[in-house]
């Protein structure tokens, strides 16, 4: 595997970070970057010139990710050479957030499963119900093929994500990317950091993913209380205390970051399903924690590669850490850089939902939020 990488920049032109001549040979090519810039045609027509043969695959961010740094309103691109691992990317339009598990099967059903080692899946950010996403794909495949992702960005404005498919960026998309063989060594790993507080509320009335009563009170009422002076900055401050509840297959906190509110009906809409009858319980930062989170995620996305230093890491991490570390958020990059290895290429972005399987080796993959997701490759 090779790579290289080239970037447009604040002063509004394309510079060369890399270069091992995969213009002619690339077969894949990542775009993470402002939706804006994603979306206009000048920028998708250069890429295309430089990789003519490429899939050229990726999604807005709310930051990109170069190596250790993080960018907001740039575009990051990250081109893919394998020497023997082919790839086969299909899309699915989302046409309405409760067809989201439908979505899922529609999109992994378009993927040829023979030698199939793994998928990485690029989500709209809004209008799809994540966790609801991921059991489609998790059925299709009958948890047999291992996936990762994350679902595309805004800022923290959650006004409208893009996903770029071999044109510029569109809303409303999901896109899959089948790798296939087994001379690609890929491993994964997710973990947050976040410190639960206050007591556990019992979600007496939801509907997959929007939350309307906690202890037989609007949610969104309660929910403001623990803001405080925070809630008027909703949705965006919600970012900044998501709620948790223990997954039952893994007995694991999984966190669910809100996506709108409904002032009418007192409701709040998540990235993922909120079940009723769970308890959960609102969650807040620990810097510390934060950051050996995201080191703990590259551990173990290394497991699966015998601790070797892998070729590419792709870097999925949520707006909420970004907006709570502040000028300390490239510090969980370089907790990641200090696992993956001085020659492991590092992009990514950060996001507004993650998808990975709980632990290493498993198979089955869930949505989660607040948390650095890291998926690694190499080819042997």
């Amino acid at each position: 595997m090779k790579t290289e990488q080239i970037i447009y920049n604040k002063l509004n032109e394309w510079e060369t970070k890399s270069n091992n001549n995969l213009s002619a040979i690339a077969q894949l090519v990542f775009l993470f970057g402002n939706k804006n810039l994603l979306k206009e045609q000048k920028h998708f027509d250069y890429v295309r010139n430089c990789y003519p043969k490429a899939e050229i695959v990726g999604c807005s961010t709310s930051g990109e990710i170069y190596q250790e740094e993080i960018f907001d309103n740039n575009i990051v691109c990250t081109a893919v050479y394998f020497e023997k691992t082919p790839i086969s990317v299909v899309c699915e339009n989302v046409d309405s957030m409760g067809d989201s598990f439908k979505i899922g099967e529609r999109l992994v059903s378009k993927l040829e499963t023979d030698n199939l080692s793994h998928v990485l899946v690029l989500s709209e950010g809004l209008n799809i119900n994540g966790s609801e996403l991921t059991k489609g794909i998790n059925f299709q495949l009958n948890n047999q093929v291992s996936i990762t992702g994350g679902l595309a960005g805004d800022q923290a404005n959650f006004a409208e994500t893009v996903i770029v498919h071999n044109q510029p960026g569109l809303k409303n998309l999901v896109l899959a990317i089948g790798f296939y063989g087994n001379n690609l060594q890929i491993g994964y790993g997710s973990l947050g950091g976040w410190d639960s507080f206050g007591v556990d509320r019992l979600v007496t009335k939801s509907v997959a993913n929007v939350l309307y009563e906690l202890d037989g009170q609007p949610a969104l009422e309660l929910y403001k209380k623990y803001l405080g002076t925070h809630a008027a900055n909703l949705p965006a401050s919600a970012l900044l205390f998501p709620l948790s509840f223990m997954s039952n297959d893994e007995n694991i906190p999984l966190v669910r970051t809100v996506l709108s509110v409904d002032e009418t009906n007192g409701s709040m809409v998540f990235a993922g399903d909120i079940p009723e009858g769970r308890y959960v319980r609102l969650m807040k930062a620990n810097f510390e924690k934060l950051i050996d989170g995201a080191s703990g995620a590259a551990e173990m996305s290394k497991i699966s590669l015998k601790n070797s230093d892998p070729d590419l890491a792709i870097l999925i991490s949520c707006v909420g850490r970004k907006l709570l570390m502040k000028q300390r958020i490239e510090e969980e990059l370089e907790g990641v850089r200090e696992i993956v290895g001085p020659s492991t290429v590092m992009t990514g972005f950060y996001s507004y939902g993650e998808i990975s399987p709980v632990m290493p080796f498993e198979k089955h993959c869930e949505l989660h939020n607040q948390t650095m997701t890291i998926t690694v490759f190499k080819e042997m």
